[in-house]
């Protein structure tokens, strides 16, 4: 079990504190008690189905989860109620909700602090627009479309103030510098939640009509079908990206020396991609091809990938075939899609002289071309069983006097700008040793690339770094969810030994062969 940092634990214990002020005007008599029982057993039933397994089960085992889909029941409660009454409403949701890892306690704590500030300030910015008014009733009409106001005001407040929260605890917990503690949980979570003020506001103003508070109950229907084709669409991702890393874990044990290779030139390939302004519905294919480019090593003899010095010309015409095994082992995959012509043709070279078909020019795919430079780069910049890493300079300046020839010019000068911008530092995996001092691949001064790049294939159950959770409409605990891991260290053990290279002087064409047995 992972212990919560003191400095968490205090800034859990003020939220709790802040919140049970902004509850206890709530437990004084006059308080509307039928709405707000209402309003609580509602949300908190809308909470059950992803912590009980029968209910889950009924519902094919995808329920949404976390509170933050039905964010709707809240922001309808901030609407409907004062301040204090609609923080006391959320408070038993947030009790209930499903809590992913130990410690349990701490964290239903906190998520419930959290909410009930969070919509706290939400029923004042609400009320300070003159919401309940503006809802109407059964005997006026709601004014429309000046709701909308109060509306979009109260889902900002959620918002801010959620974020702001969750900033907190990631900076409490991780020991993260605030920017980078708070840094895109804003502009992920803004969208979502002005959805779901539409959606409390549709709820609020059937709850004030003359058909009362069942008729508000149908605009939850919608919400749960909407969160459970998201919880859908999340867990096909990370199916996909299952596939990708038992692909990528079963080449890492075939080839030792390359270990994490797959991982940095699926890194270095996004990074020229957004270099070349590629939308960001593609960036996954590019990152996909990249990892799973030398996939067809599994076709490959082990003791060829494992050969120290040069090959024979017998054994090179082996390894030129693993595009091609790459490509039959990845044809059934769909989702890859343009990741497969990628792995088909990262040998090819610019001047036609590449492999397996000899194409030249654009008539290359772009992604081949961008995992072409990627994939050079990471074995000039890595040890390897047959030579040693060269500094960064180095490397660039290799791939400068190759473009053209080998690869295409555009996408180097991508890398380039990338690398000024970013800086480069191979990611060390699980399986693979860290250099000490004097023995890295980057030279002194240069960076890592920033952390929410360096994980090329994150894990779905874990959120990235910069990210503690799925956008509020999605599956995952929205900001002011469940209390971040804390980070765990490990120590750098030695490189393992590398054998010099055979030859003291790169050619052209020795780099551009270079990531052939990476």
């Amino acid at each position: 079990m992972k212990t919560i940092p003191p400095a968490a634990r205090a800034y859990i214990g003020c939220a709790l504190l802040a919140a049970g002020a902004c509850v206890l005007p709530a437990l004084r008599p006059g308080a509307p008690w039928g709405t707000i029982a209402l309003l609580a057993a509602l949300y908190a039933l809308c909470e059950l189905p992803a912590r009980c397994p029968l209910p889950g089960r009924a519902l094919g085992g995808s329920v949404p989860l976390g509170t933050g889909s039905f964010f709707p029941v809240l922001l309808a409660a901030a609407l409907l109620l004062p301040p204090a009454a609609a923080a006391l409403a959320a408070v038993p949701g947030s009790l209930l909700a499903r809590v992913e890892e130990p410690p349990a306690a701490p964290r239903r704590a906190w998520r419930a602090a959290a909410t009930a500030l969070a919509v706290w300030a939400a029923a004042h910015a609400a009320g300070a627009l003159g919401g309940p008014a503006a809802l109407g009733n059964d005997r006026d009409a709601p004014d429309l479309p000046y709701a909308l106001l109060p509306a979009g005001a109260a889902a900002l407040a959620l918002c801010l103030v959620l974020t702001a929260l969750d900033g907190g605890i990631r900076a409490t917990v991780e020991g993260l510098p605030p920017r980078a503690a708070w840094r895109g949980l804003l502009g992920r979570a803004l969208a979502p939640h002005l959805v779901h003020g539409l959606a409390g506001l549709m709820m609020g103003v059937l709850w004030r009509s003359g058909h009362g508070p069942v008729a508000g109950l149908f605009v939850l229907l919608p919400m749960y079908i909407s969160c459970w084709v998201f919880a859908q669409y999340h867990r096909e991702r990370a199916a996909h990206r299952a596939t990708i890393r038992a692909l990528v874990q079963a080449v890492d044990l075939k080839d030792r020396y390359t270990r994490g290779h797959s991982e940095r030139v699926g890194h270095a390939s996004v990074l020229i991609a957004r270099e070349l302004g590629m939308p960001e519905d593609r960036l996954d294919a590019v990152r996909f091809a990249g990892i799973l480019h030398d996939v067809g090593k599994l076709g490959v003899p082990t003791r060829v990938l494992r050969k120290d010095g040069p090959l024979t010309p017998e054994e090179r015409r082996v390894i030129e075939l693993h595009p091609e095994y790459g490509h039959e082992i990845v044809r059934g995959i769909g989702f890859l899609d343009e990741a497969r012509d990628a792995i088909l043709h990262h040998h090819e070279r610019m001047d036609g002289s590449g492999y397996p078909y000899g194409l030249s020019g654009e008539r290359i795919p772009e992604f081949a071309r961008m995992v072409a430079v990627a994939d050079a780069f990471d074995a000039m910049t890595s040890n390897r069983s047959y030579s040693r890493a060269r500094p960064v300079p180095v490397a660039v300046a290799e791939l400068e006097r190759c473009a053209g020839t080998h690869f295409d010019p555009r996408m180097v000068d991508a890398l380039v700008r990338a690398l000024d911008r970013h800086g480069w530092r191979p990611a060390v995996t699980a399986d693979e040793t860290a250099a000490p001092p004097g023995e890295t691949a980057a030279p002194p001064g240069e960076t890592s690339a920033p952390p929410d790049e360096t994980a090329a294939l994150p894990d779905e159950t874990a959120a990235p770094p910069g990210e503690t959770s799925a956008p509020s409409g999605g599956t995952g605990t929205p900001p002011g969810g469940n209390v971040p891991r804390a980070r765990e260290a490990s120590a750098p053990s030695p490189p393992r030994p590398s054998t010099p290279p055979s030859s003291s002087a790169p050619s052209p064409s020795s780099s551009a062969q270079s990531g052939e047995r990476a």
